[in-house]
């Protein structure tokens, strides 16, 4: 088949996120510059660039993560995986003001090393960020779309030593968590190994 988006799919739920998928969870902290305190996953989340590193995540609607992280220039990347997704779940409530999804989700809340935006103790990664850029995409009509992206600078890594197999980071320990399109969400529990062309690119 094919549609237009514009014109609808006619189809029982959109199947543009089951398209883009799997994609990795941004589990986002951020402390705004009143001292409150954030938790929330986003899908809409990758990595940039390794050189230096950088991550980027996309809010539609303007949601208190992006609030903070714009006031504060500061967020953390926590590594959602299989033993945390229940906490994960319930960390997107939208619970009132000023309660903390750290308790809520039974979460321990710890502080970062560089920035003032707190971590879950208990994730088994987790990437200290600076903001460097925020954008508000337009559409092809040249409207803002209600859509908003932080890039943010790797300046701190965390990473459990459970993790840790000579010296390299084992997904497959962890069991990272990515969500794909409708109520689907997949475990990395297995990997496979591919040698690339020689000059190889893109990847």
């Amino acid at each position: 088949m094919f549609y237009v988006p514009a014109q609808g799919h006619g189809l029982p739920h959109d199947p543009f996120k089951a398209i883009c998928a799997p994609r990795p969870i941004g589990w986002i902290s951020t402390r705004s510059a009143s001292g409150a305190v954030n938790l929330a996953p986003y899908s809409f989340f990758t990595a940039v660039a390794d050189t230096p590193p950088m991550v980027l995540f996309s809010s539609n609607g303007w949601k208190d993560s992006i609030a903070a992280a714009t006031e504060t220039g500061e967020f953390v990347v926590n590594l959602a995986t299989w033993d945390l997704r229940e906490a994960m779940n319930r960390s997107s409530a939208p619970l009132p003001r000023g309660v903390s999804e750290f308790a809520f989700a039974g979460l321990t809340e710890v502080a970062s090393q560089v920035v003032a935006a707190p971590r879950v103790a208990e994730a088994a990664a987790a990437l200290e960020c600076r903001v460097v850029e925020r954008l508000n995409p337009r559409t092809l009509a040249g409207t803002p779309s209600d859509n908003h992206m932080v890039i943010g600078q790797v300046v701190g890594v965390h990473l459990a030593d459970s993790c840790m197999v000579d010296g390299l980071f084992d997904m497959t320990r962890a069991r990272t968590l990515a969500r794909c399109g409708y109520r689907d969400y997949v475990v990395v529990d297995q990997l496979f190994q591919m040698s690339r062309p020689p000059g190889a690119g893109g990847l």
